[in-house]
């Protein structure tokens, strides 16, 4: 054993314990206590350890023993519900009517009957049915108890002042919630002699030394997930250019989901092959009608944009099916149908339900970043440079290309993509100028440039993973492992 090198390991509060300890006898954690001058719970601390490093024994006694419970203490101070049964009785000249001991000893119901009984079983009492009612007297044999000589007051007595009580009165006593069995420990420390061999050590050794190069364990902090962390930080981004935050919302009407954004109901993406639909309920409420019929106009016609629409009998009843939200350009819809501002910026983050094959770059439930810009003077290029700007300062793209591209809604349309340093070329996310038909009939005025973008496969690029699946997956180590994201 080193004991130069253990006598230098140890804790002040270790060294003072030592030192508070005497060969040969043994003393308790509060006796140290006091005579190290430290407080409780650091003198049974350095015990324990002491103990872990075989300098001390630690022995205990354990012993059992009864404590008042608080009917207990009141029944010390007031007297037992069956001494102030029989006092009042007695009080009553010894021969009373029940009604006047029970208002007499001014106990409750359950004590009063409770009383009586145990007066009746010790012949403390007589019972006797009377013209008057039942009358109790007293027998002779309540001496005893009037003059204090009941042996379970005394042991009341005998619990309040920790003296031993009889077993009989003991039970009677834990039966009845008056007391409760307690377990008290007594905890001895005793030096031994590796203790004393260092005890004598810490006289040539200085202050204790600490190894700053050894390994300590791996702390695993509290923080958000990942992905939550940087939606929350894109959100607060938005918000701060401008942009107001659209309701995102789980279900659907076809006709805010297609509908408003110009999309025939004889269009291929409507058929259940690429979009759920509702089981139960079926149907939703339209918005106004005058509304309704602009979007119907729109479609069978071109309602008065100069467009000749898709030139079909439009189905009110089709548009009010209800379906998981497909894209998150259902929010643009829906504010597009509220009112919005012009100029005005509007986004949404929204939890979209698509049929799709899953893999590395796709998911049958994911997030899209929707949002758009409408006013006077908007035009193709200021698309251009928001979704660049997206791409490269919001999730850290380093390369993008765009490409062109066809959605009912928009025209011109454009598809942005990114290098991912794994994947590829990744395609991002889908965007143009929404539509006369779609905007004028609801007597916007303007442009508005808009994009639905893939916000997983962005997170994807900024958390620097290569299967967006990860996203949402329970892997503790990629969790734990996973930088803090910041959205510049």
């Amino acid at each position: 054993m080193d004991t130069g090198k253990i006598a230098a390991s140890l804790s002040e509060i270790e060294r003072r314990t030592l030192k508070a300890l005497d060969k040969g006898k043994g003393k308790s954690p509060r006796d140290i206590s006091e005579e190290a001058k430290l407080p409780i719970d650091s003198a049974r601390r350095a015990l324990q350890w002491l103990k872990e490093k075989s300098l001390i024994d630690l022995s205990e006694r354990k012993e059992k023993s009864l404590k008042l419970m608080p009917a207990g203490k009141s029944s010390l101070r007031k007297g037992l519900p069956e001494k102030m049964f029989v006092e009042a009785l007695a009080e009553l000249n010894g021969k009373a009517l029940m009604g006047a001991v029970r208002k007499k000893s001014q106990l409750n119901t359950p004590e009063y009957h409770a009383a009586m009984g145990l007066a009746k079983r010790n012949a403390w009492i007589s019972i006797q049915k009377t013209d008057k009612g039942i009358e109790l007297e007293l027998t002779g044999l309540e001496k005893d108890l009037l003059e204090g000589k009941y042996s379970l007051e005394k042991a009341l007595r005998a619990t309040e002042g920790k003296e031993s009580v009889d077993e009989k009165d003991k039970g009677e006593l834990l039966k009845r919630g008056l007391a409760e069995e307690t377990m008290n420990i007594e905890r001895t420390a005793l030096l031994n002699a590796n203790g004393e061999t260092i005890l004598k050590q810490l006289e040539s050794v200085g202050k204790r030394t600490y190894n700053v190069q050894g390994e300590v364990p791996r702390i695993f902090i509290g923080k958000k997930q990942p992905y939550i962390q940087f939606l929350n930080q894109l959100r607060k981004k938005l918000i701060s250019l401008g942009f107001k935050e659209m309701q995102e919302r789980l279900i659907v009407q076809e006709f805010y989901n297609f509908d408003v954004l110009f999309q025939p109901q004889n269009h291929p993406a409507r058929s259940w092959t690429d979009t759920y639909q509702l089981k139960q309920p079926t149907f939703g409420r339209l918005p106004d009608k005058k509304i309704v019929a602009k979007v119907k106009a729109a479609h069978e016609n071109g309602g008065g944009t100069g467009s000749r629409g898709w030139e079909y009998k439009w189905d009110e009843k089709i548009a009010s099916r209800l379906m998981p939200c497909a894209h998150g350009t259902t929010a643009d819809a829906r504010q597009l149908v509220e009112g919005v501002d012009v100029p005005g910026k509007y986004f949404v983050i929204n939890r979209c339900y698509r049929p799709d094959v899953l893999d590395a770059t796709h998911l049958v439930e994911f997030n899209q970043l929707d949002g758009f810009v409408v006013g006077e003077d908007m035009n193709f290029r200021h698309l251009l440079g928001i979704l660049k700007e997206i791409a490269i300062e919001v999730g850290g793209a380093e390369e993008v290309k765009f490409f062109p591209d066809y959605y009912p809604f928009t025209e011109p349309s454009v598809q942005l993509s990114a290098k991912h340093p794994q994947l590829g070329w990744v395609e991002l996310a889908g965007a143009g100028i929404f539509r006369p038909e779609m905007i004028e009939p609801l007597g916007i005025k303007g442009r508005a440039i808009a994009w639905g973008l893939g916000i997983d496969r962005l997170a994807a690029f900024k958390l620097g993973i290569s299967d967006i699946r990860y996203l949402f997956a329970q892997d503790l180590g990629w969790l734990r492992d996973s930088k803090m994201v910041k959205v510049d």
